[in-house]
């Protein structure tokens, strides 16, 4: 579904995901979404209530950060309804890095490949976009279905910080996963940033 007036502001358009730029209006939903330790249990962030006054905070820092740090929303295109948040952070443009976070808000909006295909479109950005040659994630090992989804989406497993992270009275790995430039293929921004053909 492509967008129209009505539809939000979106960047990169796939086949079922768009990504956009976060918004203020938003702030109610992003803030309900991080106040679901459901949905914490896979961030590297320690779970606690927040307010919507901390949630504003972060809004205003990330709506004018500098570029070593790139937010976007996540919609599902044929409602174009917010799904989730994710970033490129700690972009090096020098040495064409950067490190990326995902997380889908609604519990009902996971298990539907939404993650795998906004995770190959940041990945398009990052490549495509931006110009940068090494994207890396990090998933903590019990995260089995955010693997699944990096994997498929491009990314692959680079290595391992052994029993890191508490989780269920365990002690669990931190996964590090990367992907290349030259290992990928863009699906939607190649068509956008090619360049004119000559008459």
């Amino acid at each position: 579904m492509q967008p129209n007036e009505e539809t939000p502001i979106v960047n990169i358009i796939g086949e079922r995901v768009a990504l956009g730029p976060i918004r203020r209006d938003l702030l109610p939903l992003y803030q309900r979404w991080i106040n679901d330790f459901g949905t914490l249990r896979t961030l590297a962030v320690s779970p606690r209530p927040m307010t919507i006054e901390s949630e504003t905070a972060w809004y205003e820092h990330a709506a004018t950060s500098d570029a070593s740090i790139i937010y976007f929303t996540i919609y599902e295109t044929a409602s174009w309804q917010p799904i989730g948040n994710t970033d490129w952070r700690d972009i090096d443009y020098r040495n064409r890095t950067a490190t990326m976070g995902i997380f889908i808000g609604d519990p009902a909006d996971r298990g539907k490949g939404y993650g795998t295909e906004a995770t190959r479109l940041m990945l398009d950005y990052a490549f495509t976009g931006l110009g940068l040659h090494s994207a890396m994630l990090t998933c903590y090992a019990f995260n089995q279905a955010g693997q699944r989804a990096y994997e498929k989406a491009g990314f692959r497993r680079c290595g391992r910080r052994r029993e890191c992270h508490l989780m269920g009275g365990k002690l669990w790995d931190e996964i590090f996963m990367e992907c290349l430039a030259s290992e990928f293929e863009s699906p939607v921004l190649a068509r956008i940033f090619a360049p004119d053909e000559p008459h």
